[in-house]
């Protein structure tokens, strides 16, 4: 899994429009930026910098694989401060995750970002943890899991199952797998975290591609978060 795979906008607009259903049907409601398209950036001025700086809204990649309903993941940024920028003081970031049966994001941890995944309805989430050393393999010694206010130990590369209404705390430093359970069907995940930023706080174990290169064969739905100019992702 590696290099720049190409995506056709077509598809990243189908992938929106299923997500929003799903969101809809899960009684989650996006804010209403997440429904800009291009022509509504237009006049979108300085007062809306903290969305072009801080990468709020759609983020969809495949991670280099070209099958994104194998090897893939949707996230929408609600909120979110920034690493370099103290006029943005949050020291928090919000996200929204949907992950469809079987689909995979690799294995990755976070330099600085601790995190909450949570499950928000439908169904199940199972992920993979390592922890890290520190020439960032991933180690044999085991892993403290923080579920729910439970804090126990589980042996390297144990698989926890979360299920609609828990959550899991993840370390900065822990690698994790997730996916979502085969037969358990779709699931919409809530992320409560530290000060997110995917362009420089991601070790992934494998390399993989981050931000997809687009093939522009129809206009944007809605754009994504790399589409917003100075946004760093291109």
């Amino acid at each position: 899994m590696l290099g720049m795979i190409i995506i056709k906008r077509s598809e990243i607009n189908k992938i929106m429009k299923n997500a929003v259903d799903f969101a809809k049907k899960m009684n989650f409601l996006l804010p209403p930026f997440a429904y800009w398209n291009a022509k509504d950036w237009e006049d979108k001025g300085d007062e809306y910098d903290e969305l072009r700086d801080n990468l709020l809204g759609w983020d969809i990649t495949d991670f280099g694989s070209g099958d994104f309903y194998k090897v893939g993941l949707l996230m929408f940024t609600i909120r979110n401060g920034n690493f370099n920028d103290p006029k943005y003081i949050k020291p928090y970031a919000e996200k929204l995750l949907i992950v469809e049966e079987g689909q995979v994001t690799p294995y990755h941890f976070h330099y600085k970002k601790m995190e909450d995944i949570i499950n928000r309805g439908g169904g199940n989430l199972i992920v993979k943890l390592y922890n890290s050393t520190p020439d960032e393999e991933m180690d044999d010694t085991p892993v403290l899991v923080s579920k729910d206010g439970r804090n126990y130990t589980v042996p390297a590369g144990t698989e926890i199952r979360v299920c609609p209404g828990e959550s899991i705390s993840l370390h900065n430093g822990v690698y994790h797998t997730f996916w979502g359970e085969k037969g358990a069907g779709k699931l919409l995940v809530g992320e409560v975290s530290k000060v997110n930023d995917d362009r420089v706080d991601n070790r992934f174990y494998e390399p993989v591609g981050r931000f997809p290169a687009i093939e522009e064969d129809e206009e944007p739905l809605y754009l994504l978060s790399m589409d917003y100019p100075n946004s760093g992702c291109k």
